[in-house]
């Protein structure tokens, strides 16, 4: 079997300029293997955008799936997500969450320590919690009603209202239960809620500075309750306390060859040296590790949770082991990873520090 990993390349998007006093870090390729074909499902059932993938502590995986058919409703573009379930061999279990109000255009999805499912909704500006049953039982935000207009408002003219959300993208927990979501196309800030979803305090704003976020774009929290958000227009991780504290700035600056014919778009050799992060996933086990994915070269980073990069593997690409477009993570175990690859219709599963797949021996 080939085995596909890094380079660079580049997508039309306007991401904004490197930060002051960026500058690139040399940081050693991870060997990796993707396996074929892992999750298993009919032909009548063909995967659209994959936008993000769970697995929950009895390794059942949950794909946040774009399908082709639309529903009705004044969302922005299509009214149209699913939720699949398959089980830790990939075989399709089921599909949840069908009708569901706050389902409109799925932007993410995460399970809890107690295996509760969580989906965020940019099109319905609502984040949903499921128990593992497939009930809903918390609903945060509010999904605009059908004589309302929806559109994308110039996010450094949004006004932000406790208990609402306008376009969110991220869910993640502390130890004490605490809910905290990225708010995210618009209102470019974090908000932080009590395990009910009782309104406890936001920070951020539109901007660059150290406080300003613009499209914070997926977010986690570590176990001693920093967050994480991939502040993806500014082209940074931001670390935060728990209170909102900034800590500091992490860079994805890995060189790359930025003359490289990306997989959508043009060349972009003056881009900056350092990528826009797109997704967040902090691993299990006894350490810790944040894994960051950018849109550009399409690389996956792994780091240390005080920003050191320990390695990075993977290209844009649309064979196995390339991506096109990585947009969710998940990552309970360091050394496997799910990735949802947006724009190539499909989950992949990596292992890493390998450099051929585990044989039924193994």
């Amino acid at each position: 079997m080939r085995r596909f990993i890094i380079v660079a390349a580049a997508v039309a998007l306007a991401l904004g300029s490197a930060p002051a006093g960026a500058q690139t870090r040399e940081a050693p390729e991870i060997p990796f293997v993707s396996v074929p074909n892992f999750l298993k499902y009919p032909p009548t059932m063909n995967l659209g955008e994959a936008l993000g993938v769970a697995e929950n502590s009895k390794g059942h995986i949950i794909l946040l799936n774009h399908p082709g058919t639309a529903t009705s409703g004044p969302l922005y573009g299509n009214a149209t997500t699913n939720l699949l379930e398959f089980d830790d061999q990939g075989n399709f279990v089921r599909e949840i969450g069908q009708g569901v109000y706050g389902l409109g255009y799925g932007h993410a999805v995460r399970f809890d320590d107690d295996d509760n499912l969580w989906v965020v909704d940019k099109g319905t500006n609502a984040v949903t919690k499921f128990d593992p049953a497939g009930y809903v039982t918390l609903n945060l935000g509010r999904r605009p009603e059908g004589f309302d207009h929806y559109e994308h408002v110039d996010p450094r003219e949004a006004r932000h209202v406790d208990g609402y959300f306008q376009g969110p993208t991220d869910v993640g927990w502390d130890a004490d239960g605490n809910i905290y979501v990225s708010d995210g196309y618009m209102n470019s800030r974090v908000a932080k809620m009590n395990e009910w979803g009782d309104w406890i305090k936001s920070w951020g704003s539109y901007g660059t500075g150290d406080d300003e976020l613009r499209l914070p774009h997926s977010l986690q929290v570590d176990r001693e309750g920093f967050v994480y958000v991939a502040d993806r227009t500014n082209r940074r991780i931001q670390k935060y306390d728990s209170d909102g504290n900034f800590v500091k700035t992490i860079l994805l600056n890995v060189p790359f060859d930025k003359n490289r014919q990306p997989v959508l778009g043009n060349p972009r050799p003056n881009q900056p040296d350092n990528t826009a992060p797109w997704a967040l996933c902090i691993s299990g086990g006894e350490t810790q590790y944040l894994f960051a994915a950018d849109e550009e070269p399409g690389r996956i980073y792994k780091l240390t949770l005080d920003g050191e990069i320990l390695g990075w593997l993977g290209e844009s690409g649309r064979r196995l082991g390339q991506f096109n477009w990585i947009h969710g993570i998940s990552c309970r175990d360091e050394n496997e990873l799910l990735i949802a690859d947006l724009n190539n219709w499909r989950v992949q599963k990596l292992l890493l520090y390998q450099t051929a797949l585990p044989t039924d021996d193994e």
